[in-house]
């Protein structure tokens, strides 16, 4: 019996970027009790998620994908802050997010009504681009911000990064990484 995986596009992190979160996360994850943390190679931000998807769907997908991004130009992103989502006290999802950026906001929303007129069912709610760095607070003290909220190098400048590619990844639950790259779409300028 062939198993099913969940899938979802995003654009990928460069390892300088991910191996710059992890270096953060090495620093204060025993600070920070949260039941799973991340692994690094599965940082990414979510342009849109589609849960399980049939082989020739996500064929059709694929196909489709590559047709729009002929056109889409390579960009730079730029680290900001930390935030939570989920109760204050015991969040659900510890994240990091970028700067607004109008290149990224543009590629979602193409791709988010790309996927709507193929047929996909998706998350209504506004786009907020953030990387999962941990789930699940698990402590009974409710969670503070103990830690610096601006996410930064050693000598306290931001930290920019190219966006290259964009990737449909395939979800494997019982993996670590749990990413798999299906697909990738390598933008202009790359």
């Amino acid at each position: 019996m062939e198993s099913k995986h969940h899938y979802f596009l995003a654009t990928k992190l460069p390892d300088e970027a991910k191996q710059f979160l992890h270096d953060w996360v090495e620093k204060y994850a025993r600070t920070l009790p949260f039941q799973r943390w991340v692994h690094k190679e599965d940082y990414h931000i979510t342009l849109a998620f589609f849960g399980f998807v049939e082989k020739n769907q996500l064929l059709k997908t694929a196909e489709m994908i590559r047709m729009q991004t002929d056109d889409i130009s390579s960009f730079e992103l730029t680290f900001k802050g930390l935030g939570i989502f989920g109760p204050n006290r015991t969040p659900r999802i510890f994240w990091a997010n970028v700067f607004p950026s109008d290149p990224l906001f543009t590629l979602q929303k193409r791709m988010y009504h790309l996927c709507k007129r193929i047929g996909y069912e998706l998350d209504s709610k506004p786009f907020r681009p953030h990387i999962t760095l941990a789930r699940k607070w698990n402590s009974r003290k409710d969670f503070s911000w103990n830690i610096e909220r601006e996410i930064r190098t050693e000598e306290g400048m931001p930290f920019t990064f190219p966006v290259n590619e964009i990737v449909l990844y395939e979800t494997h639950f019982q993996r670590t990484p749990k990413y798999k790259a299906y697909e990738i779409f390598p933008l202009n300028g790359y």
